[in-house]
C-alpha cells in the first residue's frame, strides 16, 4: 500500500482488528487503550458521503506499547508511515475537550475502545479548521444533508452549542465562520452546494500542487491561505 492508497470504512475496521490484536500480544489485556478518531476517519464511520481518507488523525490514550504496535501493522500490512497519527493536536482545531463530546463506535479484542467524533462536533471543527484545499466546507455540506434526510438536522443552535463547549465563542474561529454556515443552513439544494464546495476545493488543492512544483520550499503555513487567495485570483481572472 502506498501513501497514495486510500483508507476507507471497510479496510479502516481491518486496520483497528489488527492494531488492537498486536498491541494486546504487547500489552496484555489487563490494561485497555482508548482511541478517538477524528476528521476523515470519524466522517468514513458515520457517514457515506466520503469514500476513503488518506490517513487517521487520532487522539491516543494508550500505554508505549501503542507505539509499536502501530510499527507493527505499518510493516505487517504495508501502510505508509503515519497512516495513524496524533499530528492533529498541532492544528487550530485540537481541543483536549474533544473527547468529552465523542461516541462509542467500536471495542476490537476486548482492549482497543475506538471513539469517534460526530454531527455538530465535526462541523465546529471544520469551521474552526476552515482550509479551503481541504475538504472542510464540503464535509460540513455533507454532514448537514446526511443528518437532514436522516430526519436529525444540524440546527444552527446545536452547532453553536458545540462552537462554545469545544472553543468558548465564535469570536475564537475564523471571522466569516458563523456567517458562513447560516449561508449553508439557509440553502435549499445541498447536493448542488455540496458539488460546488467539493469543485472549489479541487481547485484550490490543484492550484497549490501546481505551485509547490513551480517554486519548491516557498509554501509555508503562514504564507499558504494568501498564496492561494492570489492563485485563485489569477485563475478566476484568466476565465
Amino acid at each position: 500500500m502506498s501513501a497514495e492508497t486510500p483508507i476507507t470504512k471497510e479496510n479502516l475496521d481491518t486496520y483497528l482488528k489488527e492494531l488492537a490484536k498486536q498491541f494486546r500480544k504487547l500489552n496484555g489485556k489487563a490494561i485497555p487503550a482508548e482511541i478517538t478518531l477524528i476528521g476523515g476517519a470519524s466522517i468514513l464511520i458515520n457517514y457515506g458521503f466520503r469514500d476513503s481518507t488518506y490517513d487517521v488523525d487520532a487522539l491516543i490514550h494508550a500505554s508505549s506499547a501503542m507505539k509499536d504496535a502501530i510499527n507493527y501493522v505499518t510493516d505487517t500490512l504495508g501502510l505508509p508511515n503515519g497512516w495513524l497519527n496524533e499530528d492533529f493536536k498541532n492544528t487550530k482545531s485540537y481541543t483536549p475537550r474533544l473527547v468529552n463530546y465523542s461516541k462509542y463506535y467500536r471495542t476490537f479484542s476486548n482492549v482497543l475502545a475506538v471513539r469517534t467524533i460526530t454531527g455538530e462536533y465535526l462541523v465546529a471543527m471544520k469551521l474552526m479548521a476552515y482550509r479551503q484545499y481541504k475538504h472542510d466546507i464540503s464535509d460540513i455540506v455533507g454532514i448537514l444533508r446526511e443528518q437532514q434526510n436522516s430526519g436529525d438536522p444540524l440546527t444552527l443552535e446545536r452547532i453553536d452549542k458545540a462552537v462554545k463547549d469545544l472553543y468558548d465563542s465564535w469570536e475564537n474561529l475564523p471571522e466569516n465562520a458563523k456567517n458562513m454556515i447560516e449561508s449553508i443552513l439557509a440553502n435549499e439544494d445541498m447536493d448542488a452546494l455540496y458539488e460546488a464546495y467539493a469543485n472549489e476545493e479541487a481547485a484550490a488543492k490543484d492550484a497549490l500542487i501546481t505551485f509547490e512544483d513551480k517554486y519548491p520550499d516557498v509554501l509555508k503555513e503562514d504564507n499558504l491561505a494568501d498564496i492561494l487567495n492570489h492563485l485563485l485570483k489569477e485563475q478566476n481572472a484568466e476565465e
